[in-house]
């Protein structure tokens, strides 16, 4: 029994290690099939644009509301909601300060919803048949990607590690609350033009006709469900 002991305790402490795994996206990352941006590769797309927020406001943001119910029709998971006054310091907010950000509820430790998060995310960088990078975020106006201690933004080529996760030293923590480590909710941040609405994704679909959207899901499976 002794000689067991070690083997025994690799094994409790591999059981026990947090479970963190930044999402690894390919340098040449290939089309996705099915992808909504690709009914759009025509027309101009936006640039790769992050922008900060500064304060707290309840104002409407109708492209954060077609966000939520784009999701809700061609995703798995429910929202959480979008707004709340989270300020980090003078002139410095979290994006759902200024309701420009949404929390949509998708589990890391249940395997359907943490390949569901990595299909929405994967779906959100992969280039258009016309090659644009990033193309359905920078279309939607998606500035912001945080998922399982990792972290995205607009302009950058992967995730990087999500600073709250880890100690100065660079070691992922033992203790960080599921929430904060956005292991239970994937955040899904827009830029001004892309909460207002105004990116050509929901300027297109508004020009189609409004309240639908004529591109079709990313999805495999419509509707929204529960945890």
């Amino acid at each position: 029994m002794p000689r067991r002991l070690p083997l025994m305790l690799l094994l409790f402490a591999l059981l026990c290690a947090p479970a963190s795994a930044l999402v690894k996206v390919p340098a040449n990352l290939a089309a996705v099939g099915g992808n909504p941006a690709d009914a759009l590769a025509s027309l101009a797309i936006e640039g790769s644009t992050y922008d900060p927020a500064t304060r707290c406001t309840k104002a409407r943001k109708p492209g954060m509301e077609k966000l939520v119910a784009w999701m809700g029709r061609n995703a798995k998971g429910q929202s959480w909601g979008t707004y709340r006054c989270e300020k980090w310091g003078k002139g410095s907010a979290s994006l759902h300060a200024e309701g420009r950000a949404v929390d949509w509820h998708l589990d890391v430790a249940d395997p359907a919803q943490r390949r569901e998060a990595r299909r929405l995310i994967f779906l959100l960088l992969a280039p258009d048949r016309a090659g644009n990078l990033q193309a359905l975020a920078r279309r939607m106006g998606v500035e912001e990607l945080i998922w399982d201690c990792g972290y995205w933004s607009a302009g950058m080529t992967s995730f990087k590690p999500y600073t709250p996760c880890y100690s100065k030293r660079g070691k992922l923590r033992k203790k960080v609350g599921k929430t904060l480590a956005h292991r239970d909710h994937l955040h899904i941040g827009m830029t001004k033009a892309g909460a207002a609405g105004r990116t050509s994704f929901w300027t297109r679909a508004s020009d189609e006709g409004g309240a639908g959207d004529p591109y079709g899901g990313g999805g495999d499976e419509g509707g929204s469900s529960g945890p």
